[in-house]
């Protein structure tokens, strides 16, 4: 998988303790890679991280807050890290409604910090900083957003991430660009952006999300609450977004391999952002995801739409023509599987005392479908 590039490969991993993070630290260590984490303690409902015991597995694990700059730099000093995946951040539209102020310091000031340190430890390193597809001014198009289109937001969250992305670009452009500096002097640092739709998998258990409502109500034998039944989202497995930053973190290590014109030439088109999202039919609505779940689980739902609820964005799709065209990547599984997939990690967890091998077990069976599509990085 991915060329055997994170085999032994010192990763330092940001956000490691919540669902994605979770997810990303147990493949990475099924690749064989050396996981650094630093993150803060996981909320009383993040319970995939403990489950999967990844505190005695992983290399250090590191508790502290974006906002530490003191404590991010010693921990990345320590860790030494050849790759860099920041996924940190406050993930919830709703609540930054009501925590503005600290969503963009963890959005925004975070990422700043995360990317300062490693322009302050000045080593060669490969990073890849994950955003949103909210980071996007969401024009409610019927078409996708593409990578150069404008950045923006209505609520806290999508603004923060928006803004983030803004760093990201100033930090490529100012310090890890190809032109700044004396190349002979300056360490190669390569820097790109992540941006994915709404992922859902097993283990999600974050408040005012779907699928995890879904299940809680459907565990205490009540009808599942829909409040935005006819929002559309381009739904997708976590393993798929994941997959991605795996590849393009490889890939722009990779293109310091080759020659030095090719070099140059790879490593500036790699060193920019990318969505990763699924299909074009992956794309429907909160009621059809529903309904779709409990053809697995059984169960049923009703409209609980408030009309004074806070502004959500009710149409959003991902153009990923640019990850297929330079990194050959593309989704693996379609709607069905990917809800398939989902509802029986969350069966299977009920009566399975070993987590950890159930979502094992997921991440190979993703694997094998990749190869069996002959997708580049799982060859």
């Amino acid at each position: 998988m991915f060329s055997s590039f994170y085999k032994n490969k010192r990763v330092f991993l940001t956000g490691h303790t919540g669902f994605k993070g979770s997810w990303l630290a147990e493949w990475l260590l099924m690749l064989g890679a050396e996981v650094h984490g630093y993150a803060l303690d996981p909320q009383p409902h993040e319970v995939l991280y403990d489950q999967l015991g990844l505190s005695r597995r992983l290399c250090s694990d590191t508790r502290a807050d974006l906002a530490d700059r003191a404590a991010l730099q010693r921990a990345i000093e320590k860790a030494n890290p050849e790759v860099v995946l920041h996924l940190a951040a406050q993930p919830l539209v709703r609540l930054s409604y009501e925590i503005p102020i600290e969503t963009f310091a963890t959005n925004v000031m975070g990422t700043a910090h995360v990317l300062e340190s490693i322009r302050l430890r000045a080593k060669p390193c490969t990073v890849v900083c994950v955003t949103t597809d909210k980071c996007y001014e969401n024009r409610e198009w019927l078409h996708a957003y593409r990578e150069e289109d404008a950045m923006g937001g209505y609520d806290p969250y999508s603004a923060s991430k928006g803004a983030a992305e803004l760093v990201i670009a100033s930090y490529r452009k100012s310090f890890f660009g190809a032109s700044t500096g004396d190349s002979k002097k300056t360490p190669v640092i390569r820097l790109a952006s992540a941006r994915a739709g709404n992922v859902i998998g097993g283990g999600d258990w974050a408040l005012d999300r779907i699928v995890p409502d879904c299940i809680k109500a459907l565990r205490k034998g009540e009808s599942i609450p829909v409040r935005n039944k006819i929002a559309t989202r381009p739904w997708q497995h976590v393993l798929e977004p994941l997959s991605g930053y795996l590849w393009l973190a490889a890939s722009l290590a990779s293109a310091e391999t080759c020659s030095d014109s090719v070099a140059a030439d790879s490593a500036s088109l790699l060193s920019s952002a990318f969505n990763f999202g699924p299909a074009l039919t992956s794309n429907r609505t909160v009621a059809q995801l529903v309904q779709e779940l409990i053809k697995h689980t059984g169960g049923n739902w009703t409209d609980a739409s408030d009309p004074h609820a806070v502004h959500e964005a009710s149409k959003l799709n991902l153009a990923t023509d640019k990850a297929f065209h330079l990194l050959q990547w593309q989704s693996v599984w379609n709607f069905e599987q990917t809800i398939a997939t989902t509802a029986e990690w969350y069966q299977q967890e009920l009566d399975s005392p070993d987590v950890c091998a159930l979502t094992q077990q997921q991440i190979q069976k993703y694997q094998q479908c990749a190869t069996a599509k002959e997708l580049t990085w799982s060859l």
